[in-house]
């Protein structure tokens, strides 16, 4: 059966959704988008989600196209199209269509895109084992906060990952670890204390990280939301990231060093089970 996604107001199989050759999207990378996690069919942290999203379009100015009931009906609906029971819903609104000129054109609908991608997130491999991390430079933009489609730093930086033999890539600046490239990056001190860089205008808002440190919170585990250098990264007692394709993951380590004993450490395995119940996997949690 053919992938189903949603384009303008369809639902249509995805060999037969064009986007026109003017979209802002394509020409100038001006647009938003939002990433969420499916588990056993249900949506996680769809509100806050859908509340970043209102947020990043009010701040590049493209009109919300529905409002957040209607996009709830969307999104479960294209989970159920696609029968899908666990991975990643993404979508995208873009300026829409109009000659290519660097002004807001005057009376351009947005463009929406979405669709869906099956992926194992409780029982990822990786999730036992830990992933692979190195540090770039962090050549973004001043306004890392807003969701843009525009990733080029993203990439490259993922890439250089990629070819290092690694998952993921922090971005550092000024020494300071600031995200990574599609997630967020947290250590553990050696006092058990859970350190991740305050929200600002140099990183995303993450949703997972949100909802993590909420959990933290309610269990009674130290937070400190400060930034952290590479070096004491490389020091750190554990290290992990979040992000709504994965959850939570262990990072075990940085630049070919091993973070403590090169494993999973046990308070990270204990707030990804934490989040995993949150999100409606209570099962996992005698993992």
């Amino acid at each position: 059966m053919s992938r189903i996604v949603f384009l303008n107001g369809s639902f249509l199989p995805l060999e037969d959704a064009k986007v026109p050759f003017m979209d802002r999207g394509f020409l100038f990378g001006d647009g938003i988008y939002e990433g969420i996690g499916v588990l056993n069919g249900r949506l996680v942290d769809n509100e806050a989600h859908l509340e970043r999203l209102e947020r990043s379009l009010r701040e590049v100015r493209i009109a919300n196209p529905y409002s957040r009931a209607e996009w709830t009906r969307l999104e479960e609906e294209l989970v159920r199209r696609n029968g899908m029971v666990e991975g990643f819903l993404y979508f995208q609104v873009t300026r829409g269509v109009s000659e290519r000129d660097f002004f807001f054109p005057e009376d351009a609908q947005p463009t929406v895109a979405m669709f869906t991608q099956a992926k194992s997130i409780v029982h990822a491999p990786v999730a036992e084992t830990g992933i692979a991390v190195v540090t770039v430079p962090d050549l973004r933009w001043e306004r890392r906060d807003i969701k843009a489609i525009s990733l080029l730093a993203q990439v490259l930086a993922k890439q250089t990952a990629k070819e290092a033999g690694a998952q993921e890539a922090w971005m550092v600046e000024d020494g300071f670890v600031t995200e990574g490239g599609s997630s967020s990056a947290f250590i553990i001190t050696k006092a058990g204390a859970v350190v991740v860089r305050p929200l600002s205008h140099a990183i995303l808002p993450g949703i997972t990280r949100k909802s993590l440190l909420e959990l933290s919170k309610e269990e009674g585990i130290v937070l400190e939301e400060r930034r952290f250098t590479v070096e004491e990264a490389y020091d750190a007692a554990e290290a992990f990231l979040t992000s709504a394709s994965n959850f939570i993951l262990p990072v075990v380590t940085i630049d070919g060093r091993p973070v403590a004993d090169g494993k999973p450490g046990p308070l990270t395995q204990k707030l990804r089970q934490l989040y995993l119940k949150m999100a409606g996997a209570p099962a996992m949690a005698a993992e």
